[in-house]
């Protein structure tokens, strides 16, 4: 027997199992139900959460041998058409947190191109734990989209809550119709300065996930397909879809666990 043939068999029979092969599988089996839009991170937030002990680092080296990777985000829609109206200040002032629900709300237009046609998507995110708590759709930017995402989200409020709602400086939220709602309910508005999309990273970063997770994955033939693979994404990304930032929890089931620890505990008679 030549040589080099012993010590090919000799290599293949002494190789090690692969201590890994069941998490490569579950590794696989997790991008794949997140609609191949988890990074690292999350994957390893999932498998910490099933009882698995494995280092953040790891999970990264397994998924880049075996060549899985998220989609990279594109430009976004911009509607500031300079000042036609009133412009709030930055009351904001990047403080993306929130004690409870409904203190302080986020809200922006972005645009999608289906067969030539235009559609805008304008939801309103609640910082407390970045859940949609309202959204609307159209195939023009105009007046009544965002005032009518504002104002579902406002018929959501209790007696008491006037949340603090911060956008970028379309012209939207500078119009009066904007707010006479704002007025209506006793929120607080807040505008981003100038040309600093920084200002309104939340609603940024959430358009970027949908599109990166969502649209950019898939073909669409018609703006009512699209319509309805947006609503599929928000139920997913409100119930199911993981967030490190809330310890692994989906917006509405961190908000349902908060409100249940927060409740008061009776006393047994």
């Amino acid at each position: 027997m030549a040589r080099s043939t012993f010590f090919y068999h000799q290599k293949r029979f002494n190789k090690k199992p692969d201590r890994y092969a069941q998490v490569r599988g579950r590794i696989r089996e997790i991008f794949t139900d997140s609609r191949e839009c988890y990074g690292h991170r999350k994957i390893w937030a999932v498998l910490v959460k099933e009882g698995l002990l494995i280092a953040k680092k790891t999970v990264l080296r397994l998924m880049q041998d075996m060549g899985i990777k998220t989609k990279v985000r594109r430009k976004r829609y911009n509607s500031h058409r300079g000042t036609i109206g009133r412009v709030a200040d930055n009351v904001l002032n990047r403080e993306f947190t929130a004690g409870k629900p409904n203190e302080k709300w986020v809200s922006d237009v972005t645009e999608f191109t289906v067969a030539d046609q235009k559609l805008y998507l304008s939801p309103v995110i609640d910082l407390f734990d970045t859940g949609v708590v309202s959204y609307s759709m159209s195939t023009s930017p105009n007046l009544a989209l965002t005032n009518e995402s504002l104002t579902r989200a406002c018929q959501g409020l209790r007696p008491g809550q006037a949340p603090l709602v911060h956008t970028d400086q379309g012209f939207q939220y500078q119009h009066v119709s904007w707010a006479a709602i704002l007025d209506k309910h006793g929120a607080t508005p807040s505008m981003s300065r100038k040309g600093n999309c920084w200002d309104n990273a939340m609603a940024e970063n959430f358009f970027g996930q949908l599109k990166s997770e969502m649209f950019y994955l898939q073909k669409f033939d018609s703006i009512e397909d699209l319509k309805k693979a947006i609503d599929e994404y928000i139920h997913w990304y409100n119930f199911e879809r993981i967030s490190t930032r809330l310890g692994g929890l989906a917006p509405m089931e961190y908000r349902t666990k908060t409100a249940t620890a927060e409740q008061p505990v009776t006393a047994l008679c």
